[in-house]
């Protein structure tokens, strides 16, 4: 059985996981249009293993952005099975380079990417990020896909420092059918609090919280985010339960460092990568699970509010290499 075969055999007897695979193989078009095709060209300009093909797959590899000390990594750990197994032909190390892709995310870890649910109340899910990265946007999404799921939903507009961002969050309240708290005045905990209060009240499941993204001036944020959380806990002492990090991923390796300063300032659960769909540099996703060791949660594959999906890295992988089953024939 080939390589692709085994991944299609995963997912094939069911026909929402095909329209999933779908999904993630168009959502990786451009990468993989990149990616694949550069892979192919070294496949057939060096039929062996040797040093120079290393060096050629490494910088492949870093134009993918998967980030450089990651693909150090990488090629390490091909360079250590390639040894052990005593593997010499170029086609014969495609399944293992996709193997150890997979090994390289997970990382020995059990990798959760459901929002952490609460036992007793709503959940409350605080988002942050800088502006520009789709922040109010993932919220609409994700908003949709928990009420389309059942739930009962409520949007709070935390971001009062942005112009527009409150209409922007009631535009996306009117679209998913949510109520949506909002204050003109500047205080967010504030938002928050009545937000939280209203969610507990009135029975509902989940509280989306849309915070200010000025990572400009660190200290200010990290003050407003503690601040938040502070009136999060008075309210809910378990909340909040996730705190999302929206980054745009067509910002390549800044999208890395923003992940950094946010770690730095506030406890975050989760990445949502909106736009990978939107650049050649798809490999971002291992580069930030690499990089900060947080795991990828959603994914924006698409401009409709369905396209954010939950991540699967299996799926992922298989969106990354789907054309690779020309190189495994040789075409």
């Amino acid at each position: 059985m080939g390589l692709f075969d085994k991944f299609k055999s995963i997912f094939s007897n069911n026909k929402s996981e095909k329209k999933e695979l779908d999904l993630y193989a168009n959502g990786l078009e451009k990468t993989r249009e990149q990616f694949v095709s550069k892979l192919s060209i070294l496949n057939h300009k060096y039929t062996k293993v040797n040093d120079i093909y290393f060096d050629e797959l490494e910088e492949i590899l870093i134009m993918a952005d998967i980030g450089v000390n990651t693909v150090m990594d990488f090629i390490d750990r091909l360079k250590t099975r390639v040894k052990k197994e005593k593997i010499e032909d170029t086609k014969d190390l495609m399944e293992v380079i996709v193997d150890e892709m997979f090994i390289i995310y997970v990382n020995n870890s059990v990798i959760v990417n459901k929002i952490n649910k609460s036992k007793d109340g709503p959940t409350v899910v605080l988002f942050v990020g800088v502006n520009g990265v789709g922040k109010t946007t993932t919220i609409g999404k994700i908003a949709n896909k928990l009420k389309n799921e059942g739930n009962k939903v409520l949007l709070v507009a935390g971001d009062t420092f942005r112009a527009g961002a409150i209409e922007q969050l009631k535009e996306w309240g009117d679209r998913v059918d949510c109520e949506v708290v909002s204050k003109l005045e500047k205080d967010p905990a504030s938002v928050v609090y009545d937000g939280i209060e209203k969610a507990k009240n009135e029975h509902y499941d989940y509280v989306l919280i849309d915070t200010a993204g000025r990572l400009q001036n660190k200290i200010n944020l990290m003050n407003e985010l503690e601040k938040i959380n502070k009136v999060i806990g008075k309210v809910m002492p378990d909340a909040p339960h996730e705190t999302l990090l929206v980054i745009d991923a067509t910002t390549g390796q800044n999208g890395i460092s923003q992940a950094k300063s946010f770690k730095d300032i506030t406890n975050i659960t989760g990445i949502v990568l909106t736009k990978l769909d939107g650049t050649a540099k798809g490999g971002i996703v291992l580069a930030i699970k690499e990089s900060v060791d947080i795991p990828v949660k959603f994914v924006g594959l698409g401009e409709q509010k369905e396209d954010l999906r939950v991540f699967d890295i299996e799926k992922y992988i298989y969106g990354l290499f789907k054309d690779m089953e020309d190189l495994e024939n040789g075409n």
